[in-house]
């Protein structure tokens, strides 16, 4: 039997694995990860990339390879049978508020292949058909037993990461409640390729159902999301020509080929914990959604962020272990709020009400239009579905408040700025370190006391940009590894900022990629 080590075991090769790998891997965390699957997935499944996750990837310094993969979705079109109730722009309606402003699809097979490339480039390769079968752990660490071709493997890391899918291995190693509930509709989803293709997204309502039309290759194929029409509702087992019909005639289309079909059900569940110890879980080891908004990949990948930093900063000696008591109030508190959401926008959408599919059909769309018809109406729509509005204020690591922005906010994204030849204050984030900004004039006190920190203090010219984002001029900022704001105090008063660093025994260091 084999024995080996290592700092972080991630059981799980998806999009909430990979990018936890890779947020390590950068910070120089020794890892493996694990996946028993023989080879990536080949189907669509997720699509919907969001500006948040965009925007992390900026700081990998993996989001250009994404962009070039992916499609921008410049509208969206609400169809009845009768045809188009309303067109919706979606190519700019989050402008000023992310450099990501639209909306964008990228099948989840590219996507994994667009991670799994950049972790091969860093030196890390997903060990597949590797089975976790077991594990246990101790104030040392946790000893994992894997399965790889036969062949038994002990090994022995710091800390175990379950991003193990929604029937997680690690989850129930941990004996993990995982209370929800499943909907009671069968769905369909079919990536196929169409005679009319139409650009953008189309959300196609009828009185008694919906489904969902968006290119997801460049190459013209089209994926198909809706609940099993008709008198197929109740079937498990059902082929795409069987509801061929009913389908093309909510939707528009006229369907040539089909390159995958499956049916599903829906679950909404949250686990009791996503933390016990020196084991978590993440994605939808932790948290299961239902499609509405595009929220369940982007989520995970959330989660992975979160955990990456905090993990990278206590293994590395630069932060108290008691940062990492923060991942699972932050993220399980946003996930039960999304739960809670997307089920109720879930079953409005998918009601068989024929009252309530009176609604959806003739009134909804009307709605929908006005709500995003003016600026303000759009913003809204984009912070909600971005996920740029997630906030940690209630974290017990986010203090204090300057202008509208408190302790756990994202930080504003603001254009027109020099820093060291940079255009926007996102650009220092590809650090994936602490640092503080200032909009307006740092004094030189203020610099000579963080000095002995190493924390980079950016000061940042103020604009009338910076004002409309919310942040105060010659306030201080101290912002996490994240980009979400940490600490926020009016004045450059130093004493708040040098409290916090020295209670949580914050140090920066280097993003180098290699293993300390």
């Amino acid at each position: 039997m084999k024995t080996s080590e290592t700092e972080v075991l991630i059981v799980g090769a998806g999009p909430t694995g990979l990018v936890l790998a890779l947020w390590l891997k950068r910070l120089g965390v020794d890892l493996r990860i694990i996946d028993k699957a023989p080879a990536p997935g080949e189907t669509s499944r997720a699509i919907a990339v969001q500006a948040r996750t965009l925007e992390f990837y900026r700081q990998l310094g993996i989001v250009d390879d994404a962009l070039a993969a992916g499609i921008r979705v410049e509208r969206l079109a609400v169809r009845t049978p009768s045809g188009i109730a309303a067109t919706l722009k979606l190519g700019d309606f989050g402008t000023g508020l992310s450099r990501y402003a639209f909306a964008f699809a990228l099948p989840q097979d590219i996507h994994e292949r667009i991670l799994i490339g950049h972790l091969e480039k860093a030196g890390v390769v997903v060990e597949r058909r590797a089975e976790l079968v077991g594990f246990d752990q101790n104030a040392a660490g946790v000893t994992a037993t894997v399965m790889k071709d036969g062949i038994r493997e002990v090994i022995r890391a710091a800390y175990l990461c379950g991003a193990d899918g929604a029937s997680s291995t690690v989850r129930h190693g941990l004996k993990l409640g995982f209370p929800g509930g499943t909907y009671e509709q069968f769905f369909y989803v079919a990536d196929v390729e169409v005679e009319n293709a139409r650009s953008g997204l189309n959300v196609c309502f009828d009185t008694h159902g919906f489904a969902i039309v968006l290119p997801v290759r460049q190459s013209g194929s089209v994926r198909l999301i809706g609940i099993v029409p008709g008198s197929h509702a109740a079937e498990e087992t059902i082929r795409f020509e069987t509801i061929r019909a009913e389908v093309e005639r909510i939707t528009g289309v006229t369907v040539k080929a089909v390159n995958w079909f499956s049916t599903y059900r829906l679950h909404h569940r949250v686990a009791e914990h996503f933390r016990m110890d020196r084991v978590f879980i993440a994605g939808d080891a932790g948290h299961i959604h239902s499609p509405a908004g595009g929220q369940g990949m982007n989520t995970g990948i959330g989660d992975a962020v979160n955990l990456g930093w905090k993990l990278a900063a206590v293994l590395d000696g630069r932060a108290d272990p008691r940062l990492l008591e923060s991942y699972e109030p932050e993220r399980i508190a946003f996930a039960r709020r999304l739960i809670k959401t997307t089920d109720q926008v879930f079953r409005v959408m998918t009601s068989r009400s024929t009252l309530v599919g009176l609604w959806r059909r003739y009134l909804m769309p009307k709605m929908i239009a006005l709500l995003v018809a003016n600026r303000a109406g759009a913003r809204l729509a984009f912070r909600t579905v971005s996920q740029i509005g997630i906030a940690y204020r209630e974290s017990a690591i986010s203090r204090g408040g300057a202008g509208r922005l408190r302790g756990g906010d994202r930080l504003p994204y603001v254009e027109g700025l020099a820093d060291a030849g940079k255009g926007d204050n996102f650009a220092p984030l590809s650090s994936l370190d602490w640092q503080i900004h200032i909009y307006g004039a740092a004094s030189p006190a203020f610099r000579a006391a963080l000095a002995p920190t190493g924390i980079p203090v950016h000061a940042f010219p103020w604009t009338p940009a910076v004002g409309e984002a919310g942040l105060s001029r010659d306030a201080a900022y101290l912002v996490r590894p994240d980009g979400h704001v940490a600490v926020a105090v009016e004045t450059q008063d130093p004493v708040t900022l040098l409290g916090y660093i020295a209670e949580f025994a914050i140090s920066i260091g280097a993003a180098t990629g290699e293993p300390r």
